[in-house]
């Protein structure tokens, strides 16, 4: 994989920039900038070497048809703001742009194509589509780490047709990724929320003989809370998970690694409810999990005073009523205190832990904070990315 700052000559290029700019909209409105603030880097860069930028990205999933609420304009004008240069939306028909001269006829520096997911091509992978996207710039350049794990045109197929590179912050990801399976500094600790134990059984059989302490909160715990025989009345669990739990508490003991899930929790009956502390044999059947409890913070604060490197993806409880946000705030703070007092390494993904972080303030007090979902856990899993080994 070659990072775009390798290249020497860039001077006048057209540069085919993928990013993911997949952001939050109420109203036209965007409601939370991390993914563009992330790409700004990039951005400046490619303006500092005096290239035209033609960005690719999308919102939402339109499938193949125009969606006027879905349009990239509010990210056009938020780009424009932050960067001070020029920024233009191109609303034409890609299909019906013929080459990269298209551009000349604009003075803007930075132009996006509209929403890519207009076109069903891109989630089809058309090969047609891809070549078409291709004779638009001199070089493509990826830097949307979180849809990397996708087989869509702009990601996979396009590296066909064109010089292909990464961008500042899929470099990044990447090197932050690499530290955490392959550069561990020991003791390492993983605390993984999330309600499907399924869709994270893999990440959590990877990264097992890796750790030492990892933490299963959220929604997910509650399959390990019922299945050491308490009852979780009400609350949220995943079917049929007896096997996948037996597997993981197996592999833990073969591998010498901690196994960690809650001891007391906070409950309601219903989400939006205030909350009662409850050891495991107290909870009702009318009763659900909504948090981790005072004992489960401080174990987990414990474990994480005692750890080097932290990886952090899911909340540990239903943050949004605050009344159930305490054991996701705590650890928050915690693995932000020990991070500003150069204690440990931590790396923290996932959209939810993502908006926690944010309404905190705390975002910054943390040495990597990915907003990519799917891509980081594959990732971990160990699975190759179609995005990455289109640049390789």
């Amino acid at each position: 994989m070659r990072s775009i700052v390798e290249e020497k000559n860039l001077i006048n290029k057209v540069i085919l920039l993928r990013l993911d700019l997949n952001v939050p909209l109420v109203q036209g409105k965007i409601t939370d900038t991390t993914r563009i603030d992330k790409i700004i880097p990039t951005l400046n860069f490619l303006i500092g070497e005096k290239t035209k930028i033609v960005i690719l990205s999308h919102i939402g999933r339109p499938k193949g048809k125009i969606v006027n609420e879905l349009s990239l304009m509010p990210i056009s004008e938020d780009l424009q703001k932050k960067l001070k240069v020029n920024v233009k939306l191109i609303k034409k028909n890609i299909n019906e742009i013929k080459n990269k001269q298209f551009f000349n006829d604009f003075d803007e520096q930075i132009l996006i194509l509209e929403n890519i997911r207009f076109y069903a091509e891109e989630e089809k992978n058309d090969i047609k589509f891809a070549s078409h996207i291709a004779s638009l710039g001199d070089i493509y350049v990826n830097d949307a780490f979180s849809c990397s794990h996708r087989k869509h045109a702009s990601i996979h197929q396009i590296s066909k047709f064109l010089p292909a590179y990464s961008g500042l912050q899929l470099d990044l990801e990447v090197n932050a990724l690499n530290k955490i399976t392959s550069e561990i500094t020991k003791p390492i600790t993983c605390i993984i929320g999330g309600s499907k134990i399924s869709t994270k059984i893999n990440i959590i059989e990877n990264l097992i003989p890796k750790l030492n302490n990892i933490i299963i909160v959220g929604g997910m715990a509650n399959n390990f809370i019922e299945y050491f025989g308490n009852n979780i009345g009400n609350s949220i669990k995943e079917k049929n998970c007896n096997q996948i739990v037996e597997k993981i508490i197996s592999l833990t003991k073969k591998k010498n690694c901690n196994l960690v899930y809650p001891i007391d929790v906070l409950v309601s009956e219903n989400i939006n409810g205030s909350s009662k502390n409850k050891e495991l044999n107290q909870i009702a059947s009318n009763e659900m999990i909504l948090d981790i409890g005072p004992k489960t913070v401080s174990k987990i604060t414990d474990i994480i005073d005692s750890s080097k490197t932290i990886l952090w993806n899911g909340p540990a409880g239903y943050f949004e009523n605050p009344n159930f946000a305490n054991g996701s705030i705590k650890i928050a703070k915690k693995i932000s205190e020990n991070n500003k007092a150069n204690k440990i390494f931590s790396v923290i993904g996932g959209g939810d832990t993502v908006s926690l972080l944010n309404s905190l303030n705390l975002i910054n007090n943390f040495n990597f904070v990915s907003t990519a979902g799917g891509a980081f856990l594959e990732y971990l899993e160990g699975e190759k990315l179609p995005g990455i080994t289109a640049l390789n």
